[in-house]
């Protein structure tokens, strides 16, 4: 259980990364207005816990799965939503 939080943690770091390169392409572009909405950014964190998490423990138990998990992983989602908000949701 305890290698468990190991690739949690992997998956955050993932996600941390993925934070920081998203954070400076915003501050590329907006220059003037400088906000960091940490609502969404805690929602990816948590997203990016449980997918390196997941991806950590089902790849054999390599570190690297869950950190390349944890940055993608909250990509994937984000990208899922922006389409079904464009479609609107069916159910």
């Amino acid at each position: 259980m305890n290698t468990l939080y190991y690739f949690i943690g992997f998956g955050v770091l993932g996600g941390v990364v993925r934070a920081l390169v998203g954070i400076s392409k915003y501050y590329e572009k907006n220059k003037k207005e400088k906000r960091i909405r940490f609502g969404y950014l805690f929602f990816s964190l948590l997203v990016s816990a449980l997918v390196g998490g997941v991806a950590g423990a089902l790849a054999g138990y390599d570190w690297r799965f869950a950190v390349i998990a944890g940055y993608a992983g909250a990509d994937f989602f984000e990208g899922l939503y922006k389409i079904r908000m464009k479609q609107g949701f069916e159910i």
